[in-house]
């Protein structure tokens, strides 16, 4: 099993944030700028994210119950396609998660 660069993953996730909701992809913003922004941005990309992932997972099972039914316009590729994809996006989600577990416990063993 490979690990997921998580890193590549969260620029992934942002790009297609960007790419959902129409917003040109700009070069990368001053710190200070970044700053200012970075919590709603987020806050807003997680959101997003999370709710995609459930759509993939979502139109999977509706796939999957689609060819159970016999239903001629759904092929088995697509859906062992699309099984993969939510499979895939949703371990991308736990890594994710899972790191900022771990910032968040590191910066709560930080002494002030």
């Amino acid at each position: 099993m490979s690990t997921i660069n998580t890193n590549q993953l969260l620029m992934q996730l942002r790009t297609a944030a960007a790419q959902a909701q129409g917003i040109p992809q700009a070069p990368a913003q001053t710190v200070g700028t970044a700053q200012a922004t970075s919590g709603a941005n987020f806050s807003t990309m997680l959101t997003q994210s999370i709710n995609k992932v459930n759509e993939m997972q979502q139109t999977a099972g509706q796939m999957r119950e689609a060819f159970e039914m016999g239903a001629p316009n759904v092929s088995l590729p697509e859906v062992m396609l699309a099984g993969n994809k939510a499979s895939l996006a949703f371990e991308g989600m736990v890594q994710v998660r899972n790191k900022m577990v771990e910032a968040y416990q590191e910066i709560m063993r930080m002494q002030v």
